[in-house]
């Protein structure tokens, strides 16, 4: 028997969830106490605990999300094998001549690692151990030191493998393979910004950025391509396996873990103490990320039970502001989430909502998942609860604040949302790949 309208509940269970934030509850278990409320609430206890019985299991039990911690495995062997070391030293190579050439070094590197990863934190936490020492001793700004590391780190959630694009897949029903292969020109192209950016801002600003001198031969220069092939390997076993059909992404995640393992293990980086750390390390970033995803189920459940998603979508669409409208609103309302809540955390709270609604405007789903990706990433970078620039900042063996990395972010927020302007506008820039798949 329900105790509460939808509507009323809709409002004591949002309260709940901002209490619990505002008390520090972890984002998974705060969702998840708060859509166990919600459920109670407006369906009833019988159904509340069902479900609180029952969604820990079926999600974790999901074929489809089992490829969460495969793709994290493969990260954490790639780590383990180098990878990250060799991609950073032939990126140094090719372009530490340029002006801003470091930190441009460090966003391709980035880039190329977030093949492996899948994560931002972890490339935000690699590069800056890496590049921040090799930046300030050319004398590179701390602010835009930082900030390029940080803002370089979120490519990893649009370049295949990507946790985020998994985790809109199974949200939204969409093809996961087609998804990833939605993100590789998106994240070279903003790749390409974030540098283009970079040496704008050399050019102009060479105090913040001065030409680092280094004597390189054309020699050294290819013989460091030979590092690249690694990750080259996994990228062409992964991505090609999934774009060319031969397995889907599930399995694409498994084949990728054992190439990185084999990698290392050629490189002679796993001896066991190593690989208890990589299979822990796993295991933990993996547990992190399905508290949110089953504390994130339990609330959609509460919205989608309790006819809440039915309301505020059709009381949405009744407003017929235009489609673009909408767009701006979806922007506007995923920025705001981002200064405060976790990527994860703001694809389960939102979409069950926001996506219906974008759906019936026209957007095209695949499109619009790569759109949520980005716009959940410039959550990382914002204030006050930047992730990636509190990673930054408590990894650097660089004294730096948070005010700097902050202020050193802010250019590259601007040119994210440059890039975001350029999926709008040319929204082929997304979808052509995946069109190209088999259905």
């Amino acid at each position: 028997m329900p105790l509460l309208t939808p509507e009323v509940a809709g409002y004591i269970v949002i309260g709940q969830l901002l209490i619990w934030l505002a008390l520090g509850a972890h984002i998974g278990v705060a969702l998840g106490l708060s859509g166990f409320l919600g459920i109670f609430l407006t369906v009833g206890p019988d159904a509340a605990f069902a479900q609180l019985a029952a969604i820990p299991f079926s999600t974790t039990n999901s074929f489809t999300l089992a490829v969460i911690p495969l793709f994290i495995l493969m990260g954490s062997f790639a780590t383990a094998a180098g990878i990250v070391t060799e991609l950073f030293r032939t990126a140094y190579l090719w372009l530490g001549n340029l002006r801003g050439g470091l930190a441009m070094a460090t966003v391709m590197s980035s880039a190329a690692f977030g093949a492996a990863s899948g994560s931002t934190i972890v490339n935000a936490a690699v590069f800056t151990k890496m590049a921040m020492p090799e930046m300030t001793r050319f004398g590179y700004d701390v602010r835009l030191s930082s900030g390029c590391i940080a803002a370089a780190g979120t490519l990893a959630a649009l370049i295949p493998p990507s946790i985020l694009m998994v985790i809109y897949g199974v949200i939204t029903e969409q093809s996961i393979g087609k998804l990833l292969i939605a993100g590789i020109i998106p994240g070279i192209v903003t790749a390409l910004i974030y540098c283009s950016g970079i040496y704008l801002i050399a050019r102009f600003r060479p105090d913040l950025a001065p030409l680092a001198k280094i004597s390189i031969t054309w020699g050294e220069r290819w013989k460091s391509l030979y590092g690249v092939t690694g990750i080259a390997v996994l990228f062409f076993i992964v991505v090609g396996g999934i774009y060319g059909g031969y397995f889907p992404a599930t399995y694409a995640g498994a084949v990728g873990a054992f190439g990185a393992f084999l990698i290392a293990l050629v490189k002679r980086r796993l001896g066991m103490g190593t690989l208890v750390e990589v299979l822990k390390e796993a295991a933990v970033t993996t547990s992190v990320i399905f508290i949110i995803v089953v504390g994130g189920m339990l609330f959609a459940r509460f919205l989608t039970y309790s006819g809440l998603v039915t309301i505020i979508s059709e009381g949405l669409l009744s407003l017929g502001t235009g489609k673009y409208t909408y767009l701006v609103g979806y922007v506007v309302l995923f920025t705001i989430l981002g200064c405060f809540i976790e990527p994860i955390a703001i694809m389960v709270m939102t979409l069950p909502i926001m996506y219906p609604v974008m759906k019936a405007q026209g957007f095209d789903p695949i499109w619009l998942g790569v759109v949520s990706v980005k716009l959940a990433e410039i959550g990382v970078l914002t204030p006050p609860v930047g992730l990636n620039v509190f990673v930054v900042k408590s990894s650097s063996p660089v004294p730096v604040t948070l005010g700097q990395v902050f202020t050193g972010v802010v250019p590259f927020i601007a040119l994210d949302f440059l890039s975001l302007g350029l999926y709008v506008a040319f929204p082929e820039m997304i979808l052509w790949l995946p069109n190209l798949m088999s259905p």
